[in-house]
């Protein structure tokens, strides 16, 4: 498709009513977009979305669902049609299909330069590091003798990632030594697929901070959040994250300066490790909702999808404060490759103070992000119990 520069000066302008009826553009229809049309139905807010096949999770539930590749014009326009905005679920759509779309009007947020910025893992790391932003030791790979060289250098272990297109825990391997390297350089598919290398983060809890940014550059920051994953896939989220108060509000100030270096415009999830001296360093950012913000629906004032809809249509941003002393979200995962069916739904529901949220993907396999459960509590520990026991009670 036709590439043209990103220019959106035009599109920063912030709205301070919307037009009706209002429609918001979604490239993705997954369980991303499913809880930002939720959000956006409370609104009075009309969802399109733009998926390769029919029938998402996001795409039975909006107002128009456009079959199609997100390069493809003419379903761009499809989508696009009507819409105050288009925003998008996840990072691996291409940065022309929305300079396409800017170059015609239409408001597109993050922008094409945002999501140029982060979409490769490389190039996200050398500029959140060129403004100040702590970030592991890391090179680019262009050959097996720059692992090598990276292991004299800062030590083993090291991690080989795949500069685009990795997610839970896909496109990245841990190298215990130059044993490993061959079998992982492989396994990443290199040479189709760039990758770098990092030094390894002797970390002793994963944090992530959701970031809502409007427009006019007003900022939201939710709480700092421990992540605890499984096999590479948060399982928990603990909200808010206990500790020192100095270190935590650090971990803050890191992912709003991030979202801040990238002219973000919408909600933003940040992970962090948190080191034992108490020091923060950054891991990534993702260009839209994310796992560790879904407490949020029912813990705090302002859910992560309602303020990512705030942000891209240029509205005010509403509160990040929780409405209770402790969230805990416990991600549902696939336990089996069938037709997807919530067995034990109504042992979960039973369980006081727990909120279930299924999806509604068609197909249920192992290790599938199926749903989740949240529970709020006068403790972590509270609230964590009732979350996984209800998580437990589900069979997907």
């Amino acid at each position: 498709m036709t590439s043209v520069p990103d220019d959106t000066a035009s599109q920063l302008a912030p709205r301070r009513a919307l037009e009706y009826p209002a429609l918001v553009g979604i490239l993705g229809g997954g369980q991303l977009a499913r809880m930002t049309a939720e959000a956006a139905s409370t609104l009075g807010i009309e969802v399109a979305i733009l998926e390769h096949e029919a029938n998402s999770p996001a795409g039975r539930i909006a107002m128009r669902e456009v079959t199609g590749a997100w390069t493809d014009e003419a379903a761009l326009a499809a989508l696009a049609k009507d819409a105050l905005a288009v925003t998008l679920e996840n990072e691996f759509v291409e940065v022309s299909a929305l300079e396409w779309l800017a170059a015609r009007g239409v408001d597109v947020f993050p922008t094409a330069r945002t999501l140029a910025t982060v979409q490769d893992k490389l190039l996200q790391k050398q500029h959140m590091r060129s403004a100040g932003v702590p970030v592991p030791d890391l090179a680019e790979v262009t050959r097996p003798e720059d692992i090598t060289a990276a292991g004299e250098r800062w030590g083993w272990p090291l991690v080989l990632k795949a500069r685009r297109n990795g997610y839970d825990g896909y496109g990245n391997a841990t190298l215990r030594g130059p044993e490993d390297i061959a079998d992982a350089y492989t396994r990443l598919g290199w040479p189709e697929r760039t990758l770098l290398v990092e030094a390894w983060a002797p970390f002793t809890r994963e944090l992530a901070v959701m970031v809502a940014r409007g427009r006019d550059g007003a900022c939201v920051v939710y709480p700092v959040v421990e992540t605890v994953q499984r096999n590479h896939i948060c399982h928990i989220v603990r909200a808010p994250a206990a500790g020192d108060t100095a270190m935590l509000a650090r971990a803050a100030a890191i992912a709003r300066q991030a979202v801040e270096s990238i002219d973000g415009v919408g909600v933003f999830g940040v992970e962090l490790f948190e080191l034992a001296d108490g020091s923060i360093l950054y891991n990534e950012i993702a260009p839209r909702p994310h796992n560790s913000g879904h407490y949020t629906i029912e813990g705090c004032v302002t859910s992560q999808f309602e303020n990512h809809l705030r942000a891209v249509l240029g509205l005010p941003l509403g509160s990040a404060a929780m409405v209770a002393p402790a969230a805990v979200m416990v991600n549902l995962l696939g336990k089996r490759t069938a037709p997807a069916r919530a067995d034990g739904l109504a042992d979960a529901l039973a369980i006081p103070g727990a909120h279930v949220h299924i999806y509604g993907k068609l197909a249920s396999r192992m290790g599938r992000k199926m749903g989740h459960v949240t529970a709020l509590g006068a403790t972590v520990a509270e609230a964590e119990a009732a979350a996984r026991a209800a998580a437990d009670a589900i069979v997907l």
